[in-house]
Parts: C-alpha cells; structure tokens; sequence
C-alpha cells in the first residue's frame, strides 16, 4: 500500500511512533508534545485502542490528553469490523486534529481496520496534515510494511520474522518497538533483509520518532533510536538461506540517536543533537 496523496495545497501531518512504555506522569514529554502539535486547548484527539484487548485503555488515554491539555479526547474503541461503519465514530475521527493508536498487538489493528472506512479516515486524514501517533503495537502498524511479530536475539535469522501490510502512512521506513529493552535487532535486520529499501527505526521504551513532513526523523525520550540505513548494502544472503540459518548482511550503516538527534529519511543524513558537534 503506497502512502496517501497528498492534497496541493496542505503538507503532510507528523508521524508519531513511540516505542511503548512512555511516561505518563508529569514527565510525559512524548504524549505532550504530541497534544501540543494537535493543537493544545483547541485540539481534538481520536484515540483508536483496537489493538488492546484491556476493556479500559481508551478511557485512560482519554483522560491522560485531557490532562495533558486536550480540548477534546474520545476513545473509538473499534472491537469488531462491523464497528467501523458507525457513522457517529467516523464523523469524530474525520473531525480529530490528532490521531493516537494504543499498544497491544498490531494484527488485531490490521485485521479488524484493515481496508475500512476507519483506515481510509486514517490516512485521509494524516495527508491533509493532521498528526497520527502510536505507542508500541501503534507504532508498528503505522509504516506500510509492518513487523507483524518475530524472535528476539541480535542476529538476523532467516524465517524468524514476519512481515504484514500496515496502516502505509510512508513507505519509507520499518518500525521495532521496545527495542533495546526486548533485545529486537536481529529481527529488525531480517525484516530490511526483506526489504532494503526501507530504513530499520528501533525505538527504546519512552523514545518516540517524530517525522515531519519533509521526512525528517527528530528523536524525543529518554532513550535512543536505532537508526538502520541498508541503502548501501552490498550482499545479502536472505534469497539463499534457509529457515533458521543466519543472514549474511554487509553494508549497513547503524546510528545511535537520543533525544534532539534527526535522521533525513530522503537523503540518509544522520545528525547528532545540537551542542554534541565536533
């Protein structure tokens, strides 16, 4: 699924990933800065819990942005496919200057919004400017080729990771979450062996990737991002290897970027935080 137009006259809203576990006290710097670029008092935040099967996850967003400073916040809580015809629901989300997709397990978002009026909205909506977030299985089903699930381990292994089609809001990266604290580069690497094109994003936990619409990644948390860019790479192994064989991989270039780091997706320019320059 190619990423959606977008109109002549607007630019693209922000893309949000977070790689789960943000704070949510009065440390929540993520989730702010996410209610602030939604427009603050004037803001109206949709929150789509679809991928938790926790019956009260909506609700506690909800209440998180307002206290954050949310105008409005509702929880469409979508459980069925049936539930995306709702008119009342998808007039809210066509409505919404932010849009936010809980954490749990990205397939249940897939295959209960995959192809609907509500992932149309989606996309719709983040062309003509409006910013779409996600935390942890959020973040995943954000990029059109999305890590569906696969092992733990820092070495790529063939057949240890599946790829889905996500919500393609940009093709131009793939996205890991809990990263560091659940050990996911090995998969991370396999799913670019299966797609070089892309560039691998691993996001820690409280980390979260704001790409704007000129493709630039801007690091916010208080972890780090994984930066993978297989543009240059130079031998794969993943057409020959068989299932639980090592990928052979060279080439790749990895950066490490924490908070106020930026990564130019269109051009693989990583830049350190300011103040840390040579």
């Amino acid at each position: 699924m190619a990423p959606p137009k977008v109109p002549e006259t607007a630019r693209r809203g922000y893309i949000v990933p977070v790689g789960g576990a943000e704070k949510k006290d009065e440390e929540a710097f993520i989730l702010r800065r996410f209610v602030e670029m939604c427009g603050g008092p004037e803001g109206r935040i949709a929150v789509i819990p679809t991928a938790s099967e926790l019956e009260d996850t909506g609700t506690r967003y909800e209440g998180l942005f307002l206290e954050l400073g949310a105008g409005q916040a509702q929880s469409l809580d979508y459980r069925r496919r049936t539930d995306t015809d709702d008119p009342e629901r998808l007039k809210w989300l066509r409505n919404a200057t932010g849009i936010f997709l809980t954490g749990g397990n990205q397939l249940r978002i897939t295959t209960i919004l995959g192809g609907t009026r509500v992932a149309r909205a989606i996309r719709s909506a983040n062309a003509r400017g409006v910013s779409v977030g996600g935390t942890s299985a959020g973040a995943a089903v954000l990029s059109e080729h999305m890590v569906a699930f696969g092992e733990s381990g820092a070495t790529p292994v063939a057949g240890r990771v599946t790829l889905a089609p996500g919500l393609g809001l940009t093709n131009r990266v793939v996205i890991d979450q809990h990263f560091r604290q659940r050990d996911r580069i090995g998969r991370l690497l396999a799913a670019l062996a299966l797609n070089p094109f892309a560039v691998g994003v691993g996001l820690d936990e409280d980390t979260a990737a704001f790409i704007d619409a000129d493709d630039v990644l801007r690091v916010r948390g208080s972890g780090a991002v994984t930066v993978i860019d297989a543009n240059g790479l130079e031998h794969s192994s993943m057409g020959s290897a068989e299932g639980g064989q090592v990928i052979c991989m060279t080439g790749l270039r990895l950066h490490i970027l924490p908070r106020g780091g930026t990564f130019d997706l269109r051009n693989r320019i990583a830049k350190p935080p300011p103040g840390t320059l040579d």
